[in-house]
């Protein structure tokens, strides 16, 4: 078996650097490298949490070819974020005027969600763990 500590990082194409930094910035994430010549900016949050954008989209997205249209090709649907409440967090992305496309939805495993996209229609859950198993979920990789 491979041993696999735990994730290092996400990376989303996208089209304008600048755009998608600021949007970011408004969820903790800071940016920690920024690589011109590599086309990449790196941003992390207070948590560890990192992101590498990389500026090689050829334009800006209408659709999200794996979320928003018919056929259901293979690929990484959307980034989970974990929230400590909610409802919080909807008031929070309600003032700063992002839309929530779905949610919240609490599902069987008791974790509730909410969904909306980044400037580059890139889809994002953030999601809130339920009280009585959070704990749970802590360090339960690899069991």
């Amino acid at each position: 078996m491979i041993a696999v500590n735990r994730l290092d990082h996400v990376g989303v194409r996208v089209h304008e650097f600048a755009r998608t930094v600021a949007f970011y910035q408004q969820f903790g994430f800071g940016v920690i490298r920024d690589d011109r010549q590599e086309h990449v900016v790196v941003l992390r949050n207070a948590a560890g949490t990192e992101i590498n954008l990389l500026d090689s989209a050829d334009a800006p997205m209408t659709d999200n070819i794996l979320m928003d249209q018919a056929p259901r090709y293979p690929g990484y649907t959307h980034i989970a974020l974990q929230v400590a409440d909610i409802d919080v967090t909807l008031r929070d992305l309600e003032a700063a005027g992002i839309t929530v496309t779905e949610g919240p939805v609490t599902f069987g495993d008791g974790k509730t969600s909410i969904f909306f996209r980044d400037p580059d229609r890139n889809v994002i859950e953030l999601t809130q763990l339920p009280a009585d198993l959070g704990s749970r979920y802590d360090g339960e990789a690899g069991r």
